[in-house]
């Protein structure tokens, strides 16, 4: 019998996890065992523990006790044993896994390059979450850039996502993107997308002391500036916010500044999940959160299955070369690697230029 080990988290207090340990079911007809080869923890996965009740996170990969909950995380996959007709053993997966050693899948829509875990409980899920690339059939798979992917494929591409919205808006009518936690990574990608555009409204970063030094090294933003110095920001220039922070004193702080000419607050992150408590100055009406596979699934809509990812995936792999320049990959292997690289993340200690991925 195979052992699947799951690193569980309480989903009332994140920084609680601890890695337990069962017997993997025997397979059902249509069903394949995936061996979790590696997979990224970045800030992006804190964001899908703080949200995960209402975003459903939780729901992807759920355990046993009332309370507990698995970070979903992007990696890579080997199938060990197989059940499904199409999906023979040794096929490699890229997409959403649990943080654990093994998942039991049933897949679904099954076509060369890419197939769906149809498991019943995923089935009202996001597509988008679903979906698995069969990465030995992808044009162009290069293995030398399965960190990257796993580290920068889910963060850029929702930042591709955000500057494709905020193009098609228009940009509200805005004349500066203002963007807080500039060093994060989701913060870079959007800003190689805006930076790149030269119809584009110009660039503000707002970040940390610790942080500015590395964000102007980046050459991206017009300005960088630190927290305590948001209210230099010229409020006479309409702006729109991209907000990778959950800071809500601070875009309380940004808003009340702005006024009327804050036109618009793209909520995406929670990099500072503690000061997650929007205050009275924030403009809730022109503010809203931002969900990546909603704006996909609108794309898909309007332009064709796979027209916007092709897009965006040249984006991120043109944009993870880049990030090569800065990015340091930290990789770990066993289970005490997966706790150290989770309380790392979640206590905000991992440095902005670096990123874990590991495995059991």
């Amino acid at each position: 019998m195979t052992s699947i080990s799951e690193f569980i988290v309480r989903k009332d207090n994140l920084g609680e996890g601890r890695v337990e340990t069962r017997e993997a079911p025997a397979l059902k007809d249509g069903e394949v065992l995936a061996k979790v080869d590696r997979f990224a923890i970045t800030a992006n996965n804190v964001t899908y523990g703080v949200v995960g009740e209402r975003i459903g996170y939780w729901k992807f990969f759920p355990v046993a006790e009332d309370g507990d909950g698995i970070i979903p995380v992007w990696g890579f996959a080997d199938v060990i044993e197989s059940k499904h007709p199409a999906i023979p053993v040794g096929e490699r997966l890229y997409g959403y896994f649990p943080m654990a050693s093994h998942l039991v899948m049933a897949p679904t829509k099954v076509t060369d390059k890419r197939l769906f875990d149809g498991a019943s409980h995923r089935a009202d899920l996001p597509p988008v979450y679903n979906s698995y690339a069969r990465v030995k059939a992808e044009p162009g798979y290069e293995k030398s850039m399965d960190d990257d992917r796993m580290a920068l494929f889910p963060l850029y591409a929702t930042s591709y996502c955000l500057y494709d919205f905020m193009k098609d808006k228009n940009w509200f009518g805005a004349k500066q993107v203002i963007i807080p936690s500039a060093s994060s990574k989701t913060a870079i990608g959007c800003a190689y997308a805006i930076a790149a555009d030269p119809n584009a409204p110009r660039l503000v970063g707002l970040t940390s002391r610790r942080n500015k030094a590395s964000v102007e090294k980046l050459k991206l933003y017009a300005d960088v500036l630190t927290y305590d110095e948001a209210e230099k920001i010229d409020a006479s220039i309409p702006a729109v916010i991209i907000d990778m922070s959950g800071n809500g004193y601070l875009l309380g702080r940004l808003h009340k500044h702005l006024g009327d000419n804050m036109k618009y607050t793209s909520n995406v992150g929670v990099t500072h999940y503690d000061a997650n408590t929007m205050g009275a100055d924030f403009i809730r009406e022109r503010s809203e959160m931002f969900f990546a596979p909603g704006h996909i699934q609108k794309r898909t809509q309007e332009w064709g299955p796979g027209a916007f990812e092709k897009q965006a995936h040249g984006f991120w792999k043109e944009a993870a070369l880049k990030s090569r320049d800065w990015l340091i990959i930290r990789r770990e292997d066993g289970p005490d690697a997966v706790k150290r690289a989770w309380a790392d993340v979640y206590e905000g200690k991992t440095p902005a230029d670096a990123a874990w991925v590991v495995g059991f």
